[in-house]
């Protein structure tokens, strides 16, 4: 039985290590085309994160392949010395081969994890330098490698843990990591966050969900938005969304809060406006009744769902 909680907690601590607010921000955009290079108007990207540290955002997401680089120099240079309640969370361990890579209409999408003991520990030294840090806050290992031991993977970072270059570690997936993956991974390493795709219209990983909050882990959705797919007019939430005075976006993002305790939400944008539009979704209060409703709306719509899918050990394809 799913529990919701309809007076919604906005600050997240786990396990007494990290405590943030539920509603971060993903700068994965703040890059050039394609994720590649960097920002069009480098000074609207510095706006836009400066805003989001006015507006209460302590919890930043990026990763090394967002650039590559680019984007954690961006940080730096807008937020650098940085704001002692600031958690950045970076990623490392997927490789680039240009700005086509994650671009939907050009196919399948270039998604080839490399878990090297030796490239992961380069990557980490990569981004200490383009963050401006003597530690990452949350370091997460963005994709498995299915072509190299977990323990090897996993167990470079823990070094590197020890050696005080990283705080905390977790979990990405693309587009998932499952619960046989965080088990064999918490053999081997605390972790302390999971971040998979996830939002009201592609619920697939709820299993997952709801096992990061039976182990007190976070629970970081990827296109918490669904890939823009539920934003905008046309989209199946603007009818609900409108009893509530919201914006689709806000609803998804509301939605998201009140489904789950676990939840972290680092919705992105390139725009100051809709960053504080997506800040308001912290407003919208939900009971039981209103989110069964909201997702049974969104079940009968059934609005196409993108997930990227491994079909061998370093190519994927969409679904």
């Amino acid at each position: 039985m799913t529990t919701r909680h309809t007076n919604v907690a906005m600050q997240l601590t786990v396990r007494d290590k990290l405590t943030v607010n539920r509603l971060g921000y993903g700068a994965m955009h703040l890059t050039g085309p394609g994720m590649w290079g960097d920002p069009i108007d480098p000074e609207g990207a510095i706006r836009v994160l400066r805003r989001a540290i006015d507006l209460g955002v302590n919890f930043i997401d990026t990763a090394d392949s967002y650039g590559p680089g680019n984007n954690e120099r961006i940080i730096r240079r807008a937020l650098h010395p940085y704001p002692d309640d600031l958690v950045i969370s970076t990623k490392g361990g997927l490789l680039r081969s240009g700005p086509k890579d994650w671009i939907r209409s050009e196919g399948v999408p270039y998604i080839v994890p490399l878990g090297r003991p030796e490239y992961l520990r380069q990557q980490v030294e990569m981004s200490l330098r383009n963050l401006g840090v003597e530690s990452i806050d949350l370091y997460q290992l963005h994709s498995i490698d299915p072509a190299v031991p977990l323990a090897d993977q996993l167990g470079e970072l823990v070094r590197l843990q020890e050696q005080g270059k990283i705080r905390h570690l977790g979990l990405s997936g693309q587009p998932g990591v499952t619960i046989n993956e965080l088990n064999q991974a918490r053999e081997i390493a605390d972790i302390v966050a999971v971040e998979n795709l996830y939002n009201i219209a592609n619920r697939a990983d709820e299993e997952t969900l709801r096992y990061a909050e039976g182990h007190h882990i976070a629970f970081i959705p990827w296109f918490p938005l669904g890939h823009g797919d539920l934003v905008g007019k046309e989209s199946v939430l603007a009818p609900i969304a409108a009893q509530y005075d919201a914006t689709p976006s806000q609803l998804a993002l509301a939605w998201l809060l009140h489904h789950s305790t676990a939840t972290l939400l680092i919705p992105g944008t390139t725009s100051v406006i809709h960053l504080e539009e997506n800040m308001r979704a912290a407003e919208i209060r939900l009971g039981n009744a209103e989110m069964d409703a909201i997702t049974a709306a969104v079940d009968r719509a059934k609005p196409q769902a993108w997930r990227p899918r491994r079909i061998h050990a370093d190519i994927t394809q969409e679904r």
